[in-house]
């Protein structure tokens, strides 16, 4: 192994594609200030896929049941968007929801 290189655990791996996707700059960014190469965030992120079951074939589409009244802007009724996923976890946004928080709350490993 060159000097200066070392190689991660797992966990070390999955913290920092954690970290690079609740970060919300570019991967080149994100892999110059971590000092990591392209090629090795790329290779952690698509290992972490596979392991949690999304291989390239797998889609990440979900289907969506739209319920109760629809609100319009102005008519003062709050709108939002709550997403039940299979696993019984639920997410509820409320308008002007902050999307760089909602990315840091979708990157986190689902609970054992």
């Amino acid at each position: 192994m060159e000097k200066g290189r070392r190689r991660r655990s797992q966990a070390e791996a999955g913290q920092l594609v954690a970290e690079f996707e609740a970060s919300g700059i570019s991967r080149e960014e994100y892999c110059q200030r971590q000092g990591l190469a392209l090629a090795t965030l790329a290779r952690y992120r698509r290992r972490l896929r596979q392991r949690r079951g999304e291989g390239a074939d797998a889609s990440r589409w979900l289907a969506v049941e739209l319920s109760g009244p629809t609100a319009t802007v102005g008519s003062g009724v709050a709108s939002g968007l709550r997403v039940a996923l299979p696993n019984g976890l639920r997410i509820e946004i409320d308008r002007g929801f902050d999307a760089p928080t909602l990315g840091q709350l979708l990157s986190l490993p689902e609970p054992a």
